[in-house]
């Protein structure tokens, strides 16, 4: 068998000596043999051993400071460990009381070492003693909140057991992030809209006192809200949903936190609506005409709504700046001056007619109409209607102050996106133009019902009075929770994260639910002794009238709420297209319904049949606006969630409509439908009708619900 290979084959099998002779001896000064290349190690001459290793990663390479940090001399390099080996052997002997022995102590500090490698900055116990031991002293509620750190990896700051410190101090509490500020701000809206809802809703109480519910009521109705027609027709639409979007983005990506583009906005809207002013005062005798050929076409009613829609229209312009100065207080996280400024307005207008009826009487006392409306008493409600608007507008200035905004005129309107947004704002207009086209055919339907019937409480302004205790949730409750959600939306959508608009989108559906599901019912069981008791002045047939209109408008509000919501998205993707095309839908569905009932129904219940067209437009606007949302954020709109939530509200408060209803009934027919008896009915009925709806919510165990009973009791815990 052949001998293995050897080194020393050399000297192998000739003997002592190889072919060339005898080996000559180191010390005879002979050059010793050169050695075998078999036999150096393979990695002996390492290229990098002159360098730091510190230096050798490829982008600190060139940042690296030879001078300071000079590399090590050649032949330091240590060989490095293998990667298997026992670990050493334990220098103390096992303890057999303890079932799993705890390592002996280590050195505090990085240069620790654990056994199998284990890297001392994630690992926090070494021992199952030290782990039973120490972990009481963790207060971190969260049960993985030691995976979560152990699995960060060497990024994390070490975990070094220094000195002990004291106590720490009890920390602040927490807030509920991102949920919870948006409930403080839509509570904040909430309240200011409810106390402005209620004080308008006075004015409206008032309003009726003096001029009735007949032909006069109905002309000084016209004449208000032509104004707050024309302004949303001319930039009030786009003021409301296109601007904010883009007040958000010029605070964003602009300089000066988009104080120049809002000075813009604010000078432009400005003399835009001067402009309208002295158009539409000029053509108030025509537009009183377009709003309703019944009164146009009588002499002294005709004069009567142009007298008070010349004093009116001027608060366009008040309009308009109120509106411009809340969007820009929104944008920078300030809710609250939009809802309360209105409460002044209504103030105004109350003392006005207040100061009516004192000099001259009740309408039920003068029976005053048309014909005998002395020139005074429409100068007077003139000049206080126009004075309200007034004080809203300046109440906003401090406001204004306060949030940091300093008005400067500007003129430069070119080339600083104003364009883009009056583009955007188009289709807006549009928008309002095609739901306002629905709106003056329902006005000149509801105004020729009235007068044909003959009796009270059947024509705009009842219509009015009635849509007007119906919109109050939506306003307090939707409106509230979006005016805080969009500017939020309007980020996601910059950001293009459509999860997260999806996300705040069904937020504000389900949050507002808690509350439009259960009103709605509420109107539709309780409406009838709503009214008797709150236009009681009106006289009883005109309030039972309004009553029949209210429990009509009733279920509409859930699809106005959700349309309402609906849109929002669409807005913060600057699409305001989409909602044009849909509200064309709405306001032909609403027109078309209004019109057949007209035609259909006697001339005192075509008015209740327009209401409830209402509702059913929006029910077919919201089916259209769902779905394009729905495809515009990728096919989901947490849909499943939304209308589980709506569904199983509904079902606990259809019971609640019916025994709450029937409560009430039976006690207006045992007391009458005066003053008293409506009070008890409402009382009563409402009692029976919320406390069944939030039993059978309850043990429908409806989340939000409990949300919102949380909160109300961490509210009055405080």
């Amino acid at each position: 068998m052949n001998a293995p290979y050897d080194g020393d084959r050399g000297q192998g099998a000739g003997g002592a000596g190889s072919a060339d002779g005898p080996a000559p001896h180191p010390g005879q000064g002979q050059v010793p043999p050169a050695p075998d290349p078999y036999l150096q190690a393979a990695y002996d001459y390492d290229p990098y051993r002159a360098q730091d290793l510190s230096a050798q990663d490829p982008v600190n390479e060139a940042l690296y400071d030879r001078a300071a940090h000079p590399p090590p001399p050649p032949g330091t390099y240590q060989q490095p460990q293998p990667l298997y080996q026992q670990p050493p052997a334990a220098q103390y002997a096992p303890d057999p009381r303890i079932w799993a022995q705890t390592p002996p102590p280590e050195p505090d500090g990085p240069s620790r070492h654990l056994p199998y490698g284990d890297n001392p900055a994630t690992t926090q116990f070494v021992g199952v003693d030290d782990l039973v031991s120490r972990a009481s002293d963790d207060r971190e509620q969260d049960a993985f909140a030691h995976l979560f750190r152990d699995q960060e990896g060497p990024a994390g700051p070490p975990s070094v057991p220094a000195e002990p410190e004291p106590a720490p101090a009890p920390a602040p509490p927490k807030s509920g992030g991102r949920a919870s500020g948006l409930l403080k701000s839509s509570a904040v809206m909430a309240a200011g809209t409810l106390v402005s809802r209620l004080t308008g809703f006075v004015r409206s109480l008032v309003i009726t006192a003096a001029l009735g519910a007949a032909l006069l009521g109905d002309s000084f109705t016209i004449a208000y809200t032509l104004p707050t027609m024309i302004y949303i027709l001319t930039v009030g639409g786009g003021l409301n949903s296109v601007f904010v979007p883009q007040l958000v983005r010029s605070m964003k990506d602009d300089e000066d936190g988009g104080e120049a583009y809002a000075n813009r906005l604010l000078t432009l809207v400005m003399v835009a609506l001067g402009v309208i002013v002295a158009i539409a005062v000029f053509a108030a005798p025509w537009l009183i005409h377009m709003m309703s050929p019944t009164i146009a076409g009588d002499a002294a009613a005709n004069s009567v709504a142009v007298t008070f829609a010349r004093y009116c229209l001027p608060t366009i312009f008040f309009m308009g700046v109120h509106v411009v100065m809340g969007q820009i207080l929104n944008a920078r996280g300030r809710f609250g001056a939009m809802m309360w400024t209105p409460v002044l307005n209504n103030i105004v207008m109350i003392f006005t007619f207040g100061m009516f009826i004192w000099v001259y009487g009740t309408s039920a006392e003068s029976q005053m109409g048309v014909q005998t409306i002395p020139p005074e008493g429409v100068r007077l409600l003139g000049i206080g209607t126009l004075l309200g608007l007034i004080v809203q507008a300046l109440a906003m200035i401090p406001y204004l102050r306060e949030a940091g905004f300093r008005f400067r005129p500007r003129f430069d309107w070119k080339g600083h996106g104003l364009g883009k947004t009056v583009k955007l704002a188009k289709w807006t207009v549009l928008f309002v133009l095609a739901n306002q086209a629905g709106v003056i055919v329902v006005t000149q339907l509801a105004t020729s019902a009235g007068k044909l019937s003959g009796k009270d409480g059947t024509g705009f302004l009842a219509y009015s009075n009635a849509q007007l205790i119906w919109g109050m949730p939506q306003a307090i409750i939707t409106v509230s929770v979006m005016a805080a959600l969009l500017p939020r939306i309007s980020r996601a959508a910059h950001d293009d994260d459509p999860g997260a608009v999806r996300d705040d989108i069904s937020q504000g559906l389900r949050n507002s639910a808690v509350a439009i599901v259960p009103v709605a019912f509420t109107f539709l069981a309780l409406g009838l002794p709503m009214c008797t008791l709150l236009y009681a002045s009106a006289g009883t047939e005109a309030a039972r009238s309004m009553g029949y209109i209210l429990m009509a408008f009733g279920l509409g509000l859930i699809p106005y709420s959700v349309q309402y919501v609906v849109l929002r998205g669409f807005y913060a993707y600057e699409d305001t297209r989409t909602p044009f095309y849909n509200t064309v839908i709405v306001a032909a569905v609403n027109a078309a319904a209004s019109a057949l009932c007209y035609v259909v129904l006697p001339a005192q219940w075509a008015v209740v049949g327009m209401a409830a067209s209402y509702g059913l437009a929006y029910a077919v606007g919201v089916g259209i606006a769902w779905r394009r949302l729905r495809n515009r954020l990728g096919g989901d709109l947490d849909g499943a969630h939304v209308v589980r939530t709506y569904a199983r509200l509904c079902l606990a408060a259809v019971p609640a409509a019916v025994l709450g209803g029937g409560v009430g009934f039976a006690v207006l027919l045992g007391l009458g439908e005066g003053a008293f008896g409506s009070l008890v009915a409402l009382i009563c009925g409402g009692a029976v009708l919320l406390g069944v709806f939030f039993v059978a919510a309850k043990r429908m165990r409806i989340e939000e619900i409990n949300g919102m009973v949380g909160m109300v009791r961490g509210r009055l815990g405080r």
